[in-house]
């Protein structure tokens, strides 16, 4: 094999290498947003659930105006997008999330939402 050869090869393989970062990381971006996108989605699902319990009377399994005796069903307290608690009084309940993907500092997105009898609203994740 002529230099010329050799050198082309060494290009390629660095090239190609380059390329194989440049995928991997921007994989690992997009998997990190995906998984703040999810735990917001899944904060919401059960902000849902807490309304629909605070308005359903007490005979069918509800608050009756209260959000005293909400708790997040056992099946959705930890997804494939993150964990989840509830600090229920009578008349909000704040839920947060923890993403399970972490950054390359070890830090995941965490969500807050708050639910009241009308409003919902999600404080804009931030990594911790």
């Amino acid at each position: 094999m002529g230099q010329q050869q050799l050198l082309l090869i060494v290009l390629g393989v660095i090239i190609v290498g380059i390329a194989i970062v440049v995928g991997i990381n921007l994989f690992s971006a997009s998997s990190l947003e995906a998984n703040r996108d999810g735990v917001v989605a899944d904060n919401m699902n059960l902000a849902a659930l807490a309304q629909q319990f605070y308005k359903k009377p007490t005979e069918l399994g509800g608050g009756n105006n209260t959000f005293t005796g909400f708790t997040i069903p056992t099946n959705l307290a930890s997804t494939a997008n993150g964990a989840y608690t509830a600090v229920v009084a009578a008349q909000s309940v704040v839920i947060t999330g923890k993403g399970v993907v972490q950054n390359s500092a070890g830090k995941a997105y965490w969500a807050v939402t708050t639910v009241t009898p009308s409003a919902i609203t999600t404080a804009v994740p931030t990594l911790n």
